[in-house]
């Protein structure tokens, strides 16, 4: 079995400029796929001077009134996208303590009458009133463009790692006009003394890739090794963090690895912590039971090196052996958020939530 890790792999994106150094990369990446699902990324191609613009902004987007806050209120939107209060998602039985906003790439939705409601999963985001944090809106929407370009690039750099052609994973995404990505922008108080110090409870994300800003120097993240054990992964600045999501662990028959992981809350005393994930989605329509990639029989051996992991108590996104890819994430959301459901997809509110509104539901 290969070694359990007790970090996380630091890679060079900088090495695949140059045909010399980008088999190193290729190599590291491999490792980091199949043995740990995470890994830093230093160099990338995301503009410095976007990503500290949108820094800057953060802490006056929480500042805003809450007035302005709730104008944009998730409940206001079928796609699951605006402002989520202090304490409204729980995971485990416990509260998920952070306050966040749901943004995305731009989308007109494709969803019809008689169509998949699932559909009905992705479309405009709401922003804040640009009167209030002017600029905001613009600065958002370039990094979430700019990432989307990179995960775009490293999906095609993650099927050369696993022998395959560059572009073998393109037939789980749609044409640029019928994608969309999401991004949150995440507040986590510092733990008041009263409260459970979990930031958000261990789980794992849905679609192919996550790329995370840690936004501020707070620990906080921890990722879940082979054995179980919870593995600190704290912020490098200038990097993003990046895991592998339960989608392409399904379509890859568990090649790369979907881990585990989990935010604590900021200590007693603390200020807030702040970060950015961005979801890189597949298509809405995507099934993955019936996609086969053909792996080269020396990269499958790899997997059997490793060994399975321990088990843990992230149970999310289960369904991918008989649903698209789009009811998958949608039964997810409508468990994470039933006051949205409630209002936007009734149907599927009855089937999860027979008693009525819960005062606890579980995010994952």
């Amino acid at each position: 079995m290969a070694a359990n890790f007790s970090s996380i792999p630091l890679l060079n994106f900088a090495l695949i400029s140059s045909e010399s150094t980008k088999p190193e990369f290729i190599s590291q990446l491999r490792h980091a796929l199949i043995n740990v699902g995470f890994l830093y990324l230093q160099n990338h191609t995301v503009d410095k001077q976007v990503v500290d613009d949108l820094i800057a902004y953060i802490p006056k987007l929480f500042e805003l009134p809450q007035e302005a806050k709730n104008k944009i209120f998730m409940a206001n939107s079928p796609h699951f996208l605006g402002y989520s209060k202090l304490g409204a998602e729980f995971t485990k039985g416990k509260t998920d303590y952070r306050e966040q906003f749901d943004f995305a790439t731009r989308h007109e939705t494709q969803w019809r009458p008689g169509a998949p409601e699932y559909l009905r999963l992705w479309g405009p985001p709401q922003w804040p009133d640009d009167a209030l944090l002017p600029g905001f809106r613009d600065t958002m929407e370039k990094y979430l463009y700019q990432v989307q370009n990179l995960s775009y690039q490293f999906i095609s750099l993650l099927a050369e790692a696993f022998g395959l052609p560059a572009d073998a994973l393109n037939k789980f995404y749609d044409t640029d006009e019928l994608m969309q990505h999401r991004g949150k922008v995440v507040k986590y108080p510092a733990n008041d003394g009263k409260i459970t110090d979990q930031g958000v409870g261990p789980h794992y994300d849905a679609g192919f890739l996550t790329f995370l800003l840690q936004a501020s120097p707070h620990r906080g993240l921890q990722v879940q090794n082979l054995s179980g054990q919870w593995i600190d992964a704290p912020p490098i600045p200038g990097t993003f963090v990046v895991n592998i999501g339960k989608a392409l662990e399904f379509v890859t028959r568990g090649l790369a690895r979907a881990t585990s992981h989990r935010v604590l809350s900021p200590p007693v005393g603390s200020t807030a912590r702040y970060s950015i994930p961005f979801f890189q989605n597949i298509s809405l329509n995507a099934r993955l039971a019936d996609e086969v990639l053909d792996f080269p029989e020396e990269t499958l051996k790899l997997k059997e090196l490793r060994g399975e992991a321990a088990s843990t108590d992230s149970v999310n996104f289960t369904e991918f052996d008989r649903e698209p890819s789009g009811k998958v994430n949608l039964i997810g959301r409508v468990k994470s958020h039933p006051d949205v459901a409630e209002r936007h997809y009734p149907d599927l509110f009855k089937q999860y939530f027979p008693s009525g509104l819960p005062t606890q539901v579980s995010a994952y």
